[in-house]
């Protein structure tokens, strides 16, 4: 199937697949999500060992009147887990400085729950979720509203405090991370 793209005034023809067509899968959604950048953050939350993270590039605010922010957390997840016991969970966005950290919470190197968060200063705002102290931003949340949908929990957060340092941020894309200076 062939549909026409209007581009500055020029027309292509391209091939686009049709979402009900078996070619569309996983692994294809996956190829085209990779050339979408997006930025940085740690989701955090829980206390004392019972606390986990998840690095994410599906943070994002849904409004600012009133203050609330969503993240995507796939529910088999141990974040969602612990996001869904304890009602907070904190919006760490990253810096240049932490591609080292994004790796860990991301999984990589075997670490899980608490042993994630070696290596890091963190402290507490409102919520009670872990907050990283040198993070360019924090959001704190609590959680208002969860909507399970197909393999994920789209959490919807009322923030509840903020931390801003600043500084430069860190995106993700074509499988590699990015730094934007501040």
């Amino acid at each position: 199937m062939n549909r026409s793209l209007i581009n500055l005034g020029q027309v292509r023809h391209e091939p686009v697949f049709d979402a009900a067509e078996p070619s569309v899968d996983a692994d294809g959604l996956k190829a085209a999500l990779r050339h979408l950048g997006g930025g940085v953050s740690i989701v955090t939350a829980g206390e004392g060992e019972a606390r986990t993270g998840a690095t994410v590039t599906s943070a994002t605010a849904l409004s600012v009147e009133p203050p609330r922010m969503l993240v995507s957390l796939n529910r088999t997840s141990s974040t969602w887990s612990v996001v869904e016991r304890f009602g907070h969970f904190c919006v760490n966005v990253v810096g240049p400085l932490h591609e080292g950290l994004a790796n860990q919470f991301a999984g990589r190197g075997g670490l899980k729950g608490p042993d994630r968060y070696r290596g890091s200063s963190w402290t507490t705002l409102a919520s009670g979720a872990p907050v990283l102290e040198d993070a360019a931003s924090a959001i704190d949340c609590e959680v208002e509203e969860v909507l399970e949908r197909h393999s994920h929990a789209i959490v919807i957060g009322r923030v509840v405090g903020l931390r801003i340092l600043g500084g430069g941020s860190l995106v993700y894309g074509n499988g590699r991370y990015v730094s934007l200076d501040g």
